[in-house]
């Protein structure tokens, strides 16, 4: 008796979305925005650490630079911990910089900051970046605005662009897509409450 070889069978079943999705579950096609944070209330960089949260759930790559900031804060801890998309690089030291007098050491840090900035927008990796506290940095006069100018200028126009910190120059805010301030309204440090683990750090 002859053996009747069977015919393969083609799997005519769809694979489902979820079988076929990529590193990235958004495709970037828009034009990067630039967006400011400043004002004197608190909460700045906490909105935009939640914008970057935000583009990693899509799957995309953020790289921050923490300007005049030198601890491992809440957030520098939990991406080496929990968001390998996440790159945090800071560029101060955890003390205050004089405003009308910094030390040498905080304008190098600082430029240093930026060049990790400009490094950082132009390999190609990244799909947004944000310069923490980098009005701040601007307004103490530990960075040129001009230097700024050019790299909001001439970053890859895929690129979304985060600048925080209180007195954004006017120079910036007209170079924006978006500029939010927030304003303080009321404090807890104004009633002797103290910095906390989680809050403020």
């Amino acid at each position: 008796m002859k053996a009747v070889k069977s015919k393969p069978v083609r799997n005519t079943k769809k694979k489902s979305k979820a079988a076929v999705t990529t590193k990235k579950t958004a495709i970037k096609k828009d034009r990067g925005l630039v967006m400011v944070i400043t004002g004197n209330g608190k909460g700045k960089t906490t909105a935009a650490f939640g914008q970057a949260l935000r583009a990693i759930g899509h799957g995309y790559h953020v790289f921050v630079v923490q300007f005049m900031k030198g601890r491992k804060y809440g957030e520098f801890l939990a991406a080496g911990k929990y968001l390998p998309n996440l790159t945090i690089r800071m560029s101060g030291l955890d003390s205050f910089v004089m405003r009308d007098n910094p030390a040498k050491i905080d304008i190098e840090l600082a430029q240093k900051g930026l060049d990790k900035a400009r490094k950082a927008i132009n390999r190609g990796k990244y799909d947004m970046v944000i310069l923490d506290e980098i009005n701040v940095a601007l307004d103490f006069k530990l960075i040129d605005l001009n230097e700024v100018i050019d790299l909001i200028k001439n970053k890859p126009p895929e690129i979304d662009l985060i600048l925080t910190g209180r007195y954004a120059p006017g120079e910036i805010i007209k170079l924006a897509d978006t500029v939010s301030e927030v304003k303080e309204i009321k404090h807890h440090y104004n009633a002797g409450i103290k910095n906390r683990a989680g809050i403020e750090y």
